[in-house]
């Protein structure tokens, strides 16, 4: 039953990383950039519920839709004052400036919550008792994996009919094609991407508040590792296609749990590296990725 145990174990973890990648693959399949503050949003998002919840004692519904709306703002504010006046710049000047947006986030968050660690209080129960148990006393599946999944699964689905049947949407996948022959059929590139960071920065909301329910530890630099693991799972997948993403994160996930497991948690991150470079070896557009030429 241990196998099986790590399998759920696996998939659980792999769907918050699926969800933060989502973001990830959103904004680059339509802005065309790497949005290295990511994982820094997924941290205000869980210092906001945290508050909410700790602090103001308000419900954890109420705690997660604070966290995915004040991080939807933040997001649309990043992008207006850090990426668009970048638009056209070169993509190393991109990388940098979202490099120190991510320090920037970092650093405040120390400066207006400080620096120690906190302990989470998760938005279902976590308590040892409270899980659904599969086989009695061998398999179980906790309410917090079960939430992980069921998370994962509704966000994959309505991006995939958001972007292929709203108007929207279909902005979107224009912008991405050709942002050019987008804006000469009408569309309006800048509200488009603007969006397109508001969904993602949603997302890094919902999976900070997932993430820390299932491991209670609250820092500053809460989503560095989680957001480089996170891209890591979508450039696996194959970086700007949704269904890659959600691929990527739960092998990903699963990748990390058993090498955990069977070899040595030291080595997980070395191990997941290692099977993201024989991938790219093997397939350079990742798993579900499509090759794309470009004319020069």
């Amino acid at each position: 039953m241990s196998f099986l145990n790590n399998v759920i174990t696996g998939v659980s973890l792999g769907s918050i990383y699926a969800i933060i990648a989502l973001g990830y693959t959103m904004v680059y399949g339509i802005a065309k950039m790497l949005n290295f503050a990511h994982g820094d949003v997924i941290m205000v998002g869980a210092y906001v519920c945290f508050l909410a919840m700790g602090n103001s004692g308000l419900p954890p519904v109420v705690g997660v839709l604070l966290a995915v709306l004040v991080c939807t703002v933040l997001g649309m504010v990043i992008e207006r004052l850090a990426y668009k006046p970048l638009r056209s710049a070169p993509s190393l000047a991109v990388l940098i400036t979202a490099i120190g947006v991510s320090y920037l986030l970092q650093n405040s968050a120390q400066i207006f919550w400080g620096a120690a660690t906190k302990t989470f209080t998760p938005i279902v129960s976590t308590d040892p008792e409270a899980r659904l148990w599969l086989v009695p006393g061998q398999l179980s599946i906790s309410y917090v994996a079960i939430l992980s999944v069921a998370c994962c699964v509704v966000v994959m689905a309505g991006l995939t009919l958001f972007t292929g049947k709203t108007k929207m949407g279909k902005a979107m996948r224009a912008c991405s094609e050709n942002k050019a022959a987008a804006q000469l059929m009408g569309i309006n590139v800048d509200s488009t991407i603007s969006m397109t960071f508001a969904i993602g920065s949603a997302l890094a909301a919902l999976a900070g508040v997932l993430m820390c329910s299932a491991y209670p530890v609250l820092s500053p630099t809460t989503g560095s590792l989680p957001g480089i693991r996170a891209f890591t799972a979508a450039v696996f997948g194959g970086i700007g296609s949704i269904p890659g993403a959600f691929l990527g994160g739960i092998l990903l996930g699963v990748i990390e749990t058993f090498v955990k497991a069977y070899i040595s948690t030291d080595l997980s991150d070395a191990v997941v590296f290692a099977v993201l470079i024989v991938v790219l070896l093997v397939k350079p557009s990742g798993l579900l990725g499509k090759y794309v030429p470009e004319k020069v």
